[in-house]
């Protein structure tokens, strides 16, 4: 399975934001990673309306994680990024188009597969993802 690259970027930005304390811009997060700030934006509205960030506008405003990155589950920010629900056509119930679907065992052995692939990531948290403080923090040093 790949992940979509708002996943990547979601995953990204909330291990940004536990890195750097305080309120951070998109401006930093996209420029800490060379990516697209339009992109970041999407990213934050959706992270903003799960509630797993804060979002404050104007001067001194920005970006910062609502709980506590112990408390950030990544199968948790997978689900809300993916389509998981639709991994393969035959998954989508009446859009379903796919000829062999009655006689096909694929759709059960592929939803398995991800069911265990989503429950393996349900065992970590974003701080288990950012155990290498040191070495990121050297990384987004400039964001001071």
């Amino acid at each position: 399975m790949r992940l979509t690259t708002q996943t990547d970027y979601a995953l990204r930005m909330l291990m940004f934001l536990a890195i750097n304390e305080g309120n951070q811009t998109i401006d930093d997060i996209a420029t800490a990673y060379g990516i697209s700030k339009n992109h970041l934006m999407k990213v934050a509205q959706r992270l903003a309306a799960a509630g797993l960030i804060d979002s404050q506008r104007g001067r001194g405003g920005g970006l910062s994680l609502s709980s506590a990155p112990e408390d950030i589950n990544v199968g948790h920010v997978v689900r809300l990024m993916e389509e998981t629900s639709k991994f393969v056509e035959c998954q989508t119930g009446a859009a379903n188009s796919c000829v062999i679907t009655p006689a096909c065992g694929l759709v059960h052995i592929l939803s398995d597969a991800l069911e265990l692939f989503l429950s393996h990531l349900d065992r970590f948290a974003l701080s288990d993802i950012i155990k290498n403080r040191k070495g990121l923090e050297k990384i987004f040093s400039f964001s001071g």
